[in-house]
């Protein structure tokens, strides 16, 4: 085709791929994918202003309509508007009225204007309204794609490589977690620039995790019904856009500078050893069911991107509670979910993904498949096989519970960890096995199929429910502020308030609470699996009851960095927890306990003891009220190696538990021995020191390493709610380690 001259502007024919808006240092390339589109129409707007210049792209390639426009470079806003039949009940949902966002924008400036006409539909109250076309111009009131340059110095700046096994996640909102920092430039509270502050730095370091998992920051939508009343779609799991890092988190503006604003965060967090994780979410959109906005994908290809009834495509298959669920199946979305993953990787540097939802991108027809197109393609990709992949093994359609489901490959948020652990220190009567199988990494989960400990994402809590403090404070969830009469979140917790209802001087009660704390922070981060840590959780971080905060953009969920005396010594404890884990291989295994000998010798590499400190009787673990037990990790040279092919060297180490409220004598038990290259030794025998040496008490946290020794056959005052953990000495001496401790 011949070059077009319109209005000034020179539209070349362009190419296809790559879709979206592509700038070559001479001028931009625009391509957008659209089945059923009669017309398109790029629509280019000068900054500050909503005229528009209109541009028909006539070029179409295998259903991509494209166009070269020399000249136009980064800063440039521009949208969409396509034409075609507007007939829902037949799929489609045409409507050049409406300015659309592109699929495939690097960056968006502005955000909806609700008092914009963006329905596809007029606003009559009628149920049929939507199968009536609206034809007031949204232009003014939407946000606009953005023309960006993508150069970014890396410099030799390299992501920090940890293995899953090794890996201590931290889940936080960009906002949340910086909003209140002193410590902070005013200007960059809020933004990516004060994730990467040396000041937030400085506070993941001392913790010792490994990775921040960040809370939605693809571009998303505050939805109409929460800005009517004053509240904000805090959380972000609302996306309208699956490659803009959103602009509400930055310092540098909305006309591009976002883009480089997370690159330099993420910079900034790998040269500091952290790595980076997304939530995202693919499993819908922000247009909502039938009578949503038309804001993107609706008025591009509604039937490509979206699951629809099939006896009446007017209505939309809802698998997330949201009114869509975006269409998986379809060759062309399933191209956008993989290239938006691959872009995060190689052009953002991101580390993995926590899939949100992630039973709703596998579903082929009704049930959950396991061997979906997603999870073949993704296995198969060079790139993304190579990145952490984290599910959220449900969605809330019928069958979506899939815990312990997913392929290899992919570690998954793990539930029943969180279910087991609560209720265990809540006091609930259960089998005993039920929290042993939690402790050892799942592997009546995830051991069937392949898969290692470390596919078992641990956490107590997480953004959506209580916080850890609310955990233990709160019988009831309290979610009045979310203007829903309470009636949202959830109603089965497992939490406790230890006999008051949220905040009291009772010092008693504090003490209870704070201990409870101390031992859920214990066994979550001394569990084999990875451990995942509410953002604001080793602080005492507190949401007042409200166990939904999803538009809670305020104090009530944003981290007080202001700490008492007791939240200070929770820091400092959790800390040490981590430290722990970090030094001693055998709390963070790359493989499953085989409850069996090792290499022929007497010592097993798990003993389960009750508190006799004999090894626990198959009708012990059959007791519901079995709440006291033991748990001895085998030490010396430990039976597996780890990814550098380096046999692991650890102390026997035993942890102690009792859910009971009162004190349990535990009587210490014999000399474990420990095993070295392969020969088993009781040097402590021969040596007379026979010693459990304390580690960490989560009942009292200035017990040091060492405080406490105790003989095998001595009793020990294990305080209720208490997690402790003993080593048996003396360690192996330096000599005869094969291996290292890292």
């Amino acid at each position: 085709m011949s070059d077009m001259e319109l209005e000034g502007v020179t539209v070349l024919p362009g190419a296809p791929y790559p879709l979206g808006a592509t700038w070559d240092g001479e001028g931009t390339n625009f391509a957008l994918f659209s089945q059923y589109g009669t017309n398109v129409t790029l629509c280019l707007f000068d900054d500050g202003s909503d005229l528009e210049q209109q541009c028909a792209l006539t070029e179409v390639t295998a259903h991509v309509w494209h166009g070269y426009i020399p000249g136009i470079g980064p800063g440039q806003r521009y949208g969409f508007r396509v034409d075609g039949p507007y007939s829902p009940e037949q799929s489609h949902r045409f409507n050049p009225a409406k300015l659309l966002i592109d699929p495939y924008a690097k960056a968006l400036a502005g955000e909806v204007d609700w008092r914009a006409p963006v329905f596809g539909y007029p606003l009559t109250g009628d149920p049929d309204a939507d199968l009536s076309a609206d034809s007031g111009d949204s232009g003014w009131g939407m946000p606009k794609g953005v023309v960006i340059d993508p150069a970014f110095d890396w410099g030799d700046t390299e992501a920090p490589g940890t293995p899953l096994h090794r890996s201590v996640i931290y889940e936080m909102h960009v906002k949340g977690f910086t909003e209140l920092h002193p410590d902070i430039e005013p200007d960059l509270r809020g933004a990516y620039a004060g994730v990467a502050h040396p000041a937030a730095i400085e506070h993941f370091q001392r913790l010792g995790i490994t990775a921040v998992e960040l809370l939605p920051v693809h571009a998303f939508l505050n939805d109409k019904h929460l800005a009517d009343k004053g509240l904000t779609n805090y959380w972000g799991y609302n996306t309208i856009n699956f490659f803009s890092p959103d602009a509400r988190y930055s310092s540098s503006g909305d006309g591009g500078g976002q883009v480089r604003e997370f690159k330099e965060m993420v910079k900034g967090l790998h040269e500091a050893g952290i790595e980076v994780i997304l939530d995202v979410v693919y499993n819908h959109t922000a247009e909502g069911n039938r009578l949503g906005p038309t804001l993107s994908f609706r008025g591009i290809d509604n039937f490509g991107y979206y699951r629809l009834m099939k006896d009446n495509m007017r209505y939309y298959m809802d698998y997330t509670g949201t009114g869509n669920t975006l269409n998986a199946r379809h060759p062309q979305t399933l191209q956008l979910i993989m290239d938006s993953l691959r872009y995060w990787v190689l052009e953002m540097h991101v580390d993995g993904f926590r899939f949100d939802l992630a039973s709703a991108l596998a579903r082929e027809l009704y049930d959950v498949d396991r061997l979906s197109a997603f999870f073949d393609i993704i296995h198969q990709d060079p790139v993304l096989s190579q990145v952490k992949l984290i599910a959220e093994p449900w969605d809330v359609g019928e069958g979506g519970y899939q815990v312990g489901m997913f392929p290899v490959l992919w570690a998954e948020w793990n539930g029943k960890y969180r279910d087991a652990v609560r209720g265990f220190w809540r006091g609930d009567e259960r089998h005993a096995a039920e929290i042993a199988y939690r402790l050892t990494g799942s592997s009546d989960l995830y051991q069937h199929d392949g898969r290692r400990p470390y596919a078992s994402i641990n956490f107590v809590t997480a953004h959506d429910g209580f916080t850890l403090a609310d955990l233990v404070s709160y019988q009831e969830k309290h979610n009045e502020g979310n203007g829903e009469n309470n009636h949202d979140g959830s109603d089965d917790n497992f939490s406790m308030n230890f006999g008051h209802e949220g905040p009291t001087g009772d010092p008693r009660i504090n003490e209870l609470r704070i201990r409870q704390q101390r031992t859920l922070l214990a066994t979550l981060l001394l569990s084999q699996g990875v451990p995942m840590i509410n953002a604001g959780d080793e602080l005492g971080r507190t949401q007042q009851g409200n166990n939904n905060a999803y538009a809670q953009d305020n104090e009530i969920s944003w981290v007080d960095w202001d700490l008492n005396e007791r939240e200070q010594g929770l820091v400092e404890f959790t800390q040490r927890l981590i430290a722990l884990r970090n030094d001693h291989p055998s709390l963070r295994r790359p493989k499953f306990f085989q409850g069996r000998k090792i290499r022929g010798s007497d010592i097993r590499d798990l003993t389960w003891l009750g508190p006799d400190g004999t090894e626990m009787s198959d009708d012990q673990w059959d007791v519901e009220w079995m709440r006291t037990l033991g748990m001895q990790l085998a030490g010396g040279t430990l039976d597996v190696i780890d990814e550098q092919g380096i046999p692991l060297v650890d102390d026997t180490l035993l942890m102690l538990l009792n859910a009971h409220d009162d004190v349990v004598p535990f009587t210490m038990p014999e000399s474990p021995g420990v095993l070295v290259e392969g020969r088993e030794t009781s040097r402590a025998l021969e040596q007379g020191e026979l010693a459990w040496e304390s580690l960490i008490d989560s009942s009292d946290p200035t017990i040091e390493a060492g405080k406490i020794m105790l003989k095998p056959g001595d009793p020990f005052a294990l305080q209720g709610r208490t997690l402790a953990l003993f080593r048996w000495c003396p360690s192996i001496r330096e000599d005869e380690a094969i291996g290292n401790r890292q």
